[in-house]
């Protein structure tokens, strides 16, 4: 090991082994496209409790949200709030 490198506390990840298996159940699902981006919507259960999955598709590269279930709520509010504000607020002018 050089001497500024630390191990991470996650174990080493990047081998490319996959990750264990969850055992998830899919609830339900969806999918919005937006410009070139795919939007999946997953609401899954697994022993620890529900959550909703948000994974964002872009031309093959993915990055993806986890919300815990009883965090919806909030975070509905705050995208109303946010979609409210982006109709509201007026754009900047080019410089």
């Amino acid at each position: 090991m050089i001497s500024n490198e630390r191990p991470s506390p996650l174990g080493n990840r990047s081998s490319g082994a996959p990750k264990p298996a969850a055992n998830e159940e899919t609830l339900k699902s969806d999918k919005i496209q937006i410009e070139r981006k795919t939007f999946l919507f997953a609401l899954k259960e697994n022993p620890r409790g529900r959550f909703l999955r948000i994974t964002e598709d872009v031309g093959g590269r993915r990055d993806t949200i986890i919300i815990p279930a009883p965090g919806l709520e909030d975070f509905k509010k705050l995208l109303e709030e946010m979609v409210q504000a982006s109709t509201e607020i007026p754009p900047k002018a080019a410089e």
